[in-house]
């Protein structure tokens, strides 16, 4: 049969809550049941107070039971009593799950919400291929026309410099010049560097 134990200063011959620490430090299984036995309800009282979720509550309380056994060691009598060391724990713990909780829930919806926006902005895309091409004709109508031609049948209808020569009815040799020269004026106006 179990013996009560009594929790702070007990004056009958019974061993108090801190003696039965100091023995579950040393690996005393009977004296970890008396503790588990005197503190399971006030553990269980203290999470439930911040989780709020009978399951979870139970399943933390459980945790700082087992906290208690393997930290017993640790327990230091002179920062406060066994029960003040143990409700801590509990409180510790349990807010620790919470935010666990938060921070789980926190990143589901950011996933959830990276899976429903579209990896670009089509309006803005739209919007900058619109003044970038405004931008490219306003600096091809800084071109001299045989640049400008050069340029536009090269690299707007793919012709080959062999081609644009005989479209303009020019030397290969001037079309490659002409080509060069657009081109550059036209990295200057757009400010691309190379």
């Amino acid at each position: 049969m179990k013996e009560a134990v009594h929790i702070g200063r007990n004056p009958s011959s019974k061993p108090d809550l801190q003696e039965l620490v100091d023995r579950v430090a040393l690996g005393d299984e009977e004296a970890f049941a008396a503790v588990y036995d005197a503190v399971a309800g006030p553990v269980l009282g203290v999470v439930r107070a911040v989780l709020r979720d009978q399951a979870q509550s139970e399943e933390v309380a459980q945790e700082v039971l087992v906290e208690v056994w393997r930290t017993a060691p640790r327990y230091r009598p002179d920062r406060g009593t066994a029960i003040n060391w143990i409700l801590t724990l509990s409180h510790r713990r349990a807010v620790d799950r919470v935010r666990s909780v938060e921070a789980a829930a926190a990143r589901d919806h950011k996933a959830a919400l990276l899976e429903r926006t579209p990896e670009f902005d089509e309006v803005t895309e739209q919007v900058e291929a619109r003044l970038e091409r405004e931008q490219v004709r306003r600096c091809l109508r800084t071109l001299t026309e045989v640049q400008r031609q050069a340029v536009t049948l090269a690299y707007y209808r793919g012709l080959t410099y062999r081609q644009v020569a005989e479209s303009l009815s020019l030397p290969l040799g001037t079309v490659k010049t002409r080509l060069r020269d657009g081109l550059i004026r036209l990295r200057d106006c757009l400010g691309v560097t190379a």
